[in-house]
């Protein structure tokens, strides 16, 4: 129905820079909040940072100043612009969207990305 395609995770050493993709694609009638999400090991999964469809966003505390959302709603994608990067950044970072699929009296659904890695190390 729905697929969330991430890109652009990789190794960095700390201090540098990733920009990660999320493009959505399928039966998507629209789209409401998109987000980032990251798991570390042994870790719970928490928001990084969120995106509304009218563009209001919404930062973990420890990213704010260094992380920044965007979106692109003609594409259906959001962007995760990570600067100043720490080692304690380093997990597997997941995006989020909420879908309704198909048509308007649909419900809301959750997606989720298949998952990318960032880490970094020096």
């Amino acid at each position: 129905q729905v697929q969330l395609v991430e890109s652009g995770g990789g190794l960095v050493q700390p201090g540098g820079s990733l920009r990660l993709s999320c493009a959505a694609s399928g039966s998507i009638y629209s789209i409401y909040d998109m987000g980032w999400y990251r798991q570390a090991p042994g870790k719970q999964r928490q928001l990084v940072a969120t995106i509304t469809s009218g563009g209001l966003i919404n930062y973990l505390d420890s990213v704010k100043g260094r992380f920044t959302i965007s979106r692109d709603n003609g594409k259906n994608t959001v962007y995760l612009q990570m600067n100043s990067l720490k080692a304690e950044d380093t997990a597997v970072y997941y995006c989020n969207a909420e879908v309704v699929v198909g048509s308007r009296e649909k419900p809301l659904v959750d997606f989720w990305g298949q998952g990318s890695q960032v880490t970094v190390s020096s």
